[in-house]
């Protein structure tokens, strides 16, 4: 007579051993208790050393329930009633994943709670028409928007690594800025737009970098964080370029040195930007195809030296989830967005403040809320290489892709936008970028390269809240 006992072993697998209960002859024990006949048969009985697998029990008709005289036996489920099991067991998961993913992008991040401000403005603007409170509402409803895309698309650059990352993140970051500048191209408002495209260089390139290289620095202290000098070079030249494309239009238009005034300015405008636009794909092509492996090399020196940092990149939402919840952020900050560009002017009055100084300052702040969470928080992590990915990238997208392709799109508007910064607006961004590339030389980064280059922002704001703009464009 034949025994199944098993034993547990708690947390992994499932032993089934079979064990002859007959009485024992002559005072031997059963043949089966023996270890030699055991070793010499367990070639001939698998059954004797089976493991189960604990997590596949559920799904599985073969399960295994214990008889009340001690003894533990083998029994099978029927089929039928297996089956439903499984489904709603995978209905109950796929469940709990949408509410998981629900809860982790609205409700887990503490700036959400200015979610609420985005529906408030739509409610103001329609019953009061106060265009100082829809500015103010619609500034703190977009942040936290903003915010969240770039969550999603860090979620995201975890599928598809850490160039094609700092690309999507620096690209989804600036959805905020193209689709601010879109709504304002289309109503005219052509300063609007070249001053918060600026403003959106600035910000990244001074106070989003310098707050990432501050807080690593403080973080990381006393060690030397080093970042990808090689990339950071490219980057510098792109950003020089993209201001001799906007550097010359400007010199022509205040020398009066046009061929026919008013229409070389612009012809040169849209020039330079369809220059400029194939420049970019072609940098594209070179980041991600042909030179991929020069924007990998200080990750793989990190990975030989042994450092493991994986452990805190694991995704919360899965590739689909991502992808929904950038499609959602995208439209609701569009439908803010068209709110708040409607009450920049009426907000200037009410407020005594210059239309410069919240186009420049105030609207890149908002609009780089995603941007600035993603290089701090990367540069805690001692990833420098993607914090340069996300604040150099987006400014150099900004520069040499989100401003000619306002320039092409308002040709076909008919609107004349063009690559005329005002003298003011293009000093200030030539010695910025000027700043930035002396510091990314070294291919290192401290806490004091990040007080400065936040000094340096400081006093840009400054001169912008005393700057008046005489354009009449507008």
């Amino acid at each position: 007579m034949w025994q199944c006992l098993t034993a547990n072993k708690p947390g992994t697998m499932l032993w089934v051993v079979l064990v002859d209960s007959t009485p024992k002859l002559n005072g031997e024990d059963s043949p089966l208790c023996n270890p030699a006949f055991t070793k010499m048969g367990s070639n001939k009985m698998d059954i004797a050393s089976e493991k189960i697998d604990l997590e596949s029990d559920e799904e599985s008709p073969l399960t295994l329930s214990q008889s009340p005289g001690a003894k533990q036996s083998l029994q099978f489920e029927a089929s039928h009633t297996s089956v439903p099991k499984s489904k709603s067991h995978a209905l109950r998961r796929l469940q709990n994943t949408a509410f998981h993913s629900v809860y982790v992008v609205l409700f887990k991040a503490k700036i959400n709670v200015l979610l609420p401000f985005g529906p408030l403005a739509v409610v103001l603007h329609y019953a009061t028409g106060s265009h100082g409170w829809v500015f103010f509402f619609s500034l703190l409803g977009i942040t936290p928007l903003a915010e969240r895309l770039g969550y999603a698309t860090e979620q995201l650059a975890c599928y598809t690594g850490n160039t094609v990352g700092g690309l999507l993140n620096a690209t989804f970051g600036n959805a905020t800025e193209m689709i601010i500048s879109i709504y304002a191209l289309k109503n005219g408002m052509i300063r609007v737009v070249q001053q918060s495209l600026l403003g959106s260089i600035l910000s990244n390139m001074l106070l989003v970098l310098g707050c990432a290289f501050f807080t690593g620095g403080i973080v990381h202290y006393p060690k030397v964080q080093r970042f990808n000098q090689t990339a950071a070079i490219v980057s510098s030249g792109l950003l020089l370029m993209a201001v001799m494309g906007i550097l010359f239009p400007a010199v022509l238009h205040f020398t009066h040195t046009e061929v026919h005034f008013g229409k070389s300015e612009l012809a040169l405008s849209r020039f330079s930007s369809c220059i400029m636009l194939v420049a970019y794909a072609s940098y594209l092509f070179f980041q991600l195809k042909s030179h991929a492996n020069l924007y990998d090399s200080v990750d793989e020196e990190r990975e030989n030296d042994g450092e493991d940092s994986d452990e805190e990149e694991v995704p919360e939402i899965t590739m689909c989830e991502s992808i929904v919840w950038l499609t959602i952020l995208t439209l609701w900050v569009s439908v803010l967005s068209g709110y708040l560009v409607d009450a920049i002017e009426g907000a200037s009055d009410s407020w005594n403040m210059p239309v410069s100084f919240i186009s420049v300052i105030l609207l890149p702040i908002v609009g780089n809320a995603a941007e600035h969470a993603s290089a701090i928080m990367f540069a805690m992590k001692d990833k420098l290489d993607i914090t340069l990915g996300v604040a150099i990238g987006s400014s150099t997208q900004i520069s040499m892709f989100v401003i000619p392709f306002c320039v092409v799109v308002g040709w076909i508007m008919g609107q004349q936008m063009d690559l005329n910064f005002q003298l003011f607006e293009t000093a200030t961004l030539f010695i910025t970028v000027l700043v930035v590339a002396f510091m990314l030389q070294e291919g290192t980064s401290n806490y004091f390269k990040g007080v400065m280059l936040i000094l340096c922002y400081l006093i840009v704001a400054a001169s912008f809240f005393v700057h008046v703009d005489n354009s009449d464009d507008e």
